[in-house]
């Protein structure tokens, strides 16, 4: 199925972003989230790209409070949709968008000088089927996207909050497995890969519990040959934590 937006009567009632929502008394409201903003400071070949190619591959935060909000126009075209959690400076999402032109790729990345990097890296390859957005992904696949719209998902490394207090703000969590399994077409697969071992534990968890979701294989997947060794990944395996795909596929609604 191609890209399907929520519906009107959805986007109506359509909550504030994160970072957004004021509470009664008009204070920010407080927000568990996955990821941390870094520094946003971009350099002088960064700040060029962003010039040069926002207009053309950049969904700007607010676009998404516009009712009329299209994915197909931002894009150009409708087609099947691809979406990337945390792209990071786009070596995956490049290389991969590259070899998958029919289909429309959209990257959710908070850190700017990372989205600089993957414009890029994109216009170097001659890639136009990417889109960035720097929206909270989990809000983004709740209220922006239809059930049953996404083709497949990436999540490659995500942030791993390597401290026990703070393994609550980990993107791969029941609640958020239970939307994006409800994303997925049936047959569509959830690829997934991560360097930190009690992650890939929690994420195996997490996903064996999602009734609309089956894992590929018996455990972990072989590791995806198609996505590129990323700094993330070379960085892992040079501090010796090995890496773990994964795979789920969603499945039909049950009857």
């Amino acid at each position: 199925m191609a890209e399907e937006e929520t519906t009107q009567t959805e986007r109506a009632v359509r909550p504030a972003r994160p970072h957004t929502g004021l509470t009664g008394e008009g204070r920010r409201v407080r927000e568990v989230l996955s990821y941390a903003r870094r520094g946003s400071r971009l350099t002088d070949a960064q700040a060029a790209a962003w010039r040069r190619l926002a207009n053309r591959w950049w969904i700007p935060e607010d676009a998404v409070d516009d009712p009329g909000l299209g994915l197909s126009e931002r894009f150009g075209r409708s087609a099947p949709l691809i979406v990337e959690i945390g792209p990071g400076i786009g070596e995956a999402t490049a290389a991969l968008a590259a070899a998958r032109p029919s289909y429309n790729v959209l990257a959710f990345e908070v850190w700017r000088p990372g989205v600089a990097q993957t414009m890029q890296r994109l216009e170097r390859l001659g890639v136009d089927n990417v889109r960035l957005c720097g929206v909270d992904a989990v809000w983004s696949l709740q209220h922006l996207l239809g059930e049953e719209s996404i083709s497949e998902l990436w999540t490659f490394f995500p942030d791993p909050w390597p401290k026990t207090r703070h393994r609550k703000r980990r993107l791969v969590t029941p609640g958020f497995a239970a939307v994006a399994a409800s994303r997925l077409e049936p047959g569509a697969l959830w690829r997934l890969a991560t360097d930190w071992p009690d992650y890939a534990e929690q994420m195996v968890a997490v996903l064996d519990g999602e009734p609309l979701l089956d894992n590929e294989y018996d455990g972990p997947a072989p590791r995806w040959s198609q996505r590129p060794v990323t700094r993330f990944e070379r960085r892992g395996i040079r501090d010796g934590r090995p890496v773990t795909d994964l795979a789920y596929r969603r499945i039909p609604d049950p009857i």
